[in-house]
């Protein structure tokens, strides 16, 4: 199971898989092809970046700048509905983060298989299972209903739904909130 998904993530593909919020999809932020899939997926516009999920906090900070207030939070609520947006470390597929500001939002998900997958694949893009504005999926048998054989592979598990994690910024010398989720910060 994991070891399918790892193989398609590496072949350009976008798989399912469950976190502690919603079910999503993902592809390697790398592969221009991957995230492009997503996007053509979801009818998400063009403008509207994707963060990425790490398996960890050693993970995160290879991938993205994280420091001060920014690494006391991961350390604090990491695996947790947390999001920071950091500067990446790393070039990043076209939509992945914020080109023009030149940040990335970076989450550590609470979901054990979720964290597996992540720490074989490395980092993923990833966005809610659901066409763009509609009904998010919370389990891979309403994603495969949603994107059937257009997702390679889909990891089972349910998700709780609820609220979208908080996002932080950390990219300047004070966190700023973007969004208040479960999280006070």
């Amino acid at each position: 199971m994991i070891e399918a998904a790892v193989a398609a993530i590496r072949a350009g593909e976008v798989v399912g898989l469950p976190t502690d919020t919603i079910y999503g999809i993902g592809a390697d932020p790398l592969s221009e092809r991957g995230v492009g899939r997503l996007y053509e997926l979801k009818g998400r516009p063009e403008h509207k970046p994707i963060g990425v999920l790490v398996a960890s906090p050693e993970q995160a900070a290879m991938f993205g700048e994280i420091h001060g207030d920014a690494r006391r939070l991961a350390d604090e609520h990491w695996p947790g509905a947390l999001t920071l947006v950091v500067v990446p470390k790393v070039v990043l597929a076209d939509w992945v983060g914020d080109r023009q500001a030149r940040t990335v939002g970076v989450r550590v998900p609470d979901h054990p298989l979720a964290r597996n997958l992540l720490e074989e694949a490395g980092p993923l893009a990833v966005t809610s299972a659901n066409a763009s504005g509609g009904e998010e999926a919370l389990d891979d048998e309403q994603a495969r209903a949603m994107f059937g054989a257009d997702v390679v592979e889909y990891l089972p598990g349910a998700c709780p739904g609820g609220q979208a994690s908080t996002v932080g910024d950390a990219t300047g010398d004070r966190l700023t909130v973007l969004r208040q989720g479960p999280i006070q910060i």
